[in-house]
């Protein structure tokens, strides 16, 4: 074939995905309907993991895992909001991290409120003014959010997914050259995350000038003629302010783990992680927590992570443990910790594990 016969070939077969999108939707707004009449949720977590785990066996020269996942998170956004409009609470400001995860898990249908504060998204969840809330509960290199386990540990709602998002921060400016450049404005952590670059460009003697966040840093750099940003990419595009240098950070396995949270409960997935807040009774007593970490030994599970955190409902020095381990709640082996531990482990979530 000729290019021009190439190009008549692809547009058949855009057709043809064309005809089979909106056949694939007709069948998700049925079942849409269906769901309201039982009151059933719309996102299903496991559902999806098990469309893009079936899909990524398949023999492709072209797809890979990551390919078949940003396709298809686009196609399960849109058959979302088909089914029921979804808003989505998140730590704002507009164009911070949070947005961004939040973005790349409900696509760009879905209607996002922005919220000052971590317990503001937990409220609007639970006020039922959002049916999803995204919140950060730690950094690979920051460690853990305080205040997510904290009001995690005191909420109903259950973390009901994660997401991992590589945080790759990047130098904006109006100024055409460095050197016009005499303010920085950014996050206090986002300035430690990329010393390396500001060394290598002799810009350490530059004024830096910290933010609430790289968005409002964003903001800022755009209005403040002779000045630049250390901010996300979708910062710098929200608010018109051009890129000078992307992936500025010291390090390219600088992440963040970020939840949804909301007021329903996944069913098993085969692939599942569970996160719980252990509140020890004698936690004073010499082997408490021993005895802990041995009932999950004699069970078989597996602990990814536990950190311990003050728990501020009391007057002492009481520390509690935020523990992840793999598994669902409703598997028997972790059932049955449940049922030994009934009053020390308050339940966080079972939600499909990430690739990370």
């Amino acid at each position: 074939m000729d290019l021009s016969e190439k190009r008549i070939r692809i547009d058949a077969i855009d057709d043809a995905i064309f005809d089979l999108l909106n056949e694939r939707l007709a069948i998700v707004s049925e079942i849409g309907r269906e769901k309201l009449k039982v009151g059933a949720s719309i996102y299903r977590p496991e559902r999806e993991r098990e469309i893009i785990e079936r899909l990524s066996h398949r023999e492709s020269r072209y797809l890979n895992d990551k390919t078949i996942e940003a396709i298809y998170q686009e196609i399960f956004a849109i058959s979302r909001n088909l089914e029921l409009p979804e808003k989505v609470a998140y730590l704002g400001p507009l164009g911070s991290y949070t947005h961004q995860a939040a973005e790349e898990r409900f696509g760009a249908m879905s209607e996002y409120l922005a919220m000052t504060n971590i317990y503001s998204v937990f409220k609007a969840v639970e006020l039922k003014r959002a049916k999803y809330g995204v919140v950060p509960l730690e950094n690979n290199t920051n460690g853990m959010v305080g205040d997510t386990i904290d009001l995690l540990a005191n909420s109903e709602l259950k973390i009901i997914a994660e997401i991992v998002l590589p945080i790759h921060h990047s130098f904006a400016s109006n100024c055409e050259h460095l050197d016009e450049v005499k303010r920085i404005y950014s996050k206090d952590i986002a300035f430690g995350q990329c010393n390396e670059f500001i060394e290598s460009h002799q810009l350490q003697e530059i004024d830096r000038i910290p933010v609430d966040s790289t968005a409002k840093a964003a903001q800022l750099a755009k209005e403040d003629k002779n000045s630049a940003a250390i901010c996300s990419k979708i910062a710098g595009k929200l608010y018109h302010l051009p890129i000078m240098f992307d992936n500025i950070e010291d390090s390219n396995k600088n992440k963040t783990r970020f939840v949804i949270i909301s007021d329903f409960i996944n069913r098993p997935s085969g692939k599942d992680k569970t996160s719980v807040f252990a509140n020890l009774k004698g936690f004073q007593k010499s082997g408490t927590l021993l005895d802990l970490l041995k009932d999950f030994s004699q069970r078989g599970i597996n602990l990814t992570k536990i950190d311990s955190r003050p728990i501020k409902t009391k007057s002492d020095f009481s520390f509690g443990f935020y523990i992840d381990f793999e598994g669902h709640r409703d598997d028997p082996h972790i059932k049955d910790l449940f049922d030994t531990r009934k009053d020390e482990l308050k339940w966080l979530g079972s939600y499909v594990k990430t690739d990370e």
